[in-house]
């Protein structure tokens, strides 16, 4: 199963593609990790208009997603959707691979 964009977080990236005034034709959100974070790897959220051949490369709710092959390793069955709440609004992961996630929720081990 590839990454999965829940529709408000397809909104929320759609909205800072025009907040940005960037070209909603050319411009994909790359899904990826690295090392480091409280648990040993970080989620990585980016817009780019870069693909490379051997990225995974989806589209969910008109937004195109890219993820380099690595990445996809641990990301692969993913939910990412986007909260707006009293305590803070931003980007949330339910990663089925990480064995272990920080409190922040930004870092995972797997």
């Amino acid at each position: 199963m590839p990454i999965q964009l829940s529709e408000t977080a397809a909104r929320e990236i759609k909205t800072i593609i025009q907040q940005q005034e960037l070209d909603a034709e050319k411009i994909r959100l790359r899904v990826g990790v690295k090392g480091g974070g409280c648990s040993g790897f970080s989620y990585l959220l980016d817009l780019t208009e870069q693909s490379r051949d051997t990225d995974e490369q989806f589209e969910q709710h008109g937004v195109k997603i890219v993820c380099d092959p690595k990445s996809y390793l641990y990301l692969n069955g993913t939910s990412i959707d986007f909260k707006d709440e009293i305590m803070g609004r931003g980007f949330v992961f339910s990663n089925p691979n990480a064995t272990s996630t920080c409190g922040c929720g930004s870092s995972f081990q797997a």
